[in-house]
């Protein structure tokens, strides 16, 4: 049965939103009108999602909706409730308006016959394709519970793993942002205050001095201008990356930085490995996996790198083969998925070279900013020693010449 949202006033000329089924929009309509609603809006989900499907305003939840909905669903479908009546009942549950909309939605064209994997491939921004495929699988395999519950947990770590990268990198870059304010803000108001008493002194100005109040006077009067090149600057910076060529190139430049090149190494590896462990485990044949999991790989060359490892596969190589050939995966995950594939349980030894490499993420990250740290706050207290030394200068010259 068709879902439609509306837009009704109630008695008393409240505005009020909502979802209804119906056969049909003129159905809805009356079915409103029964509720003592005055329908203004009437408009079926599916044709609203498929013009807003490309839309920055279409739907889209965050990884602990996703990860809450699907294990809500995995527990009513292991319960042996009908998948209709499950995605229903976790409808009703969530107060979010948005997860109503889509649940009522996919709901709606399972009850037409359509699998669930088909059915969520009207909502692209919600449910990944990787998400999409391992439903398709477990439908496929008759054990959709068990699957929905390893995506759950799927969703679950790549959310903690996003949660500790942006928690660890927060401080400093408050820290960073403080500190510019600061110097600014001391070159823009309190320097130029100080400096009129200079203007009194028959001495010349020592080189330092003379360079803080250029650096103050091109902040105050240039300023604006100053802002507004950096701007642009960082506009043209954006639309080469744009370029596929230059982007690849850049991203290639980053995996020979001394420091940046492990995170990015470790942050790609361990996504391929938990994504790619979760696709097999839930019955996708490897290829299919790796043109999926390819899909969460950011750094370009390491793109690449997959995408020639499923060609090789297809021609009979092994995937730890093709890795080792290619560039940016370390040799760690290697060596484990080649000993998963002599064994048989790749699939498990992928699961262990995501958790190691998260691990190593980790600790990398921690190390990283056990430096970065206290290189900042040496770095301002630096800037402020030097133009609290461009300040007195003169003076220490001035009563050395009284004296």
């Amino acid at each position: 049965m068709p879902a439609y949202s509306y837009l009704a006033l109630d008695n008393k000329g409240k505005k009020k939103k909502g979802i209804i089924e119906s056969d049909t929009a003129r159905l809805a309509r009356q079915q409103l009108r029964k509720k003592s609603l005055t329908p203004l809006e009437i408009t079926a989900i599916k044709a609203q999602n498929k013009k807003s499907k490309s839309s920055l305003f279409s739907p889209k939840l965050s990884a602990s909706e996703l990860s809450l909905l699907t294990r809500q669903l995995a527990t009513l479908v292991r319960a042996a409730l009908p998948l209709e009546e499950s995605l229903q009942a976790v409808a009703d549950q969530s107060e979010s308006q948005k997860i109503k909309m889509v649940l009522i939605a996919v709901r709606s064209d399972v009850l037409t016959g359509k699998p669930l994997a088909s059915s969520m491939q009207a909502f692209p921004r919600i449910f990944p394709k990787d998400f999409i495929a391992t439903v398709s699988a477990g439908e496929e395999s008759g054990d959709l519970a068990m699957v929905l519950e390893r995506l759950a947990d799927h969703v679950e770590r790549s959310q903690e793993l996003k949660q500790k990268i942006v928690g660890a990198m927060l401080y400093p870059i408050i820290l960073s942002i403080v500190a510019i304010s600061v110097v600014v803000g001391l070159l823009t108001f309190v320097v130029p205050q100080i400096i009129h008493v200079f203007d009194s002194m028959d001495q010349d100005l020592p080189p330092l001095t003379q360079n803080l109040i250029f650096i103050s006077e091109l902040l105050q009067h240039q300023g604006h201008y100053i802002a507004l090149g950096i701007a642009i600057f960082c506009v043209i910076i954006y639309k080469l990356l744009q370029n596929p060529t230059i982007k690849k190139n850049w991203h290639l430049f980053l995996l020979k930085l001394p420091l940046i090149s492990p995170l990015i190494r470790t942050l790609n590896s361990a996504k391929l490995c938990r994504t790619l462990s979760t696709l097999l485990v839930s019955g996708v044949p490897m290829l299919t996996a790796l043109n999926i999991a390819a899909k969460v790989i950011t750094n370009i060359p390491m793109h690449d790198t997959i995408e020639q490892a499923i060609q090789e596969i297809r021609e009979g190589s092994s995937l730890s083969h093709a890795l080792k050939r290619g560039i940016g995966f370390p040799p760690l995950t290697i060596h484990l998925i080649a000993s998963g594939e002599s064994s048989g349980q790749i699939d498990a030894m992928l699961e262990k070279a995501a958790e190691t490499q998260e691990r190593e993420l980790q600790g990398w990250i921690s190390s990283f900013l056990t430096i970065l740290e206290p290189i900042l706050l040496l770095s301002m207290g630096g800037i402020v020693l030097t133009i609290v030394l461009a300040i007195m200068l003169p003076i220490f010259n001035l009563n050395d010449l009284a004296g």
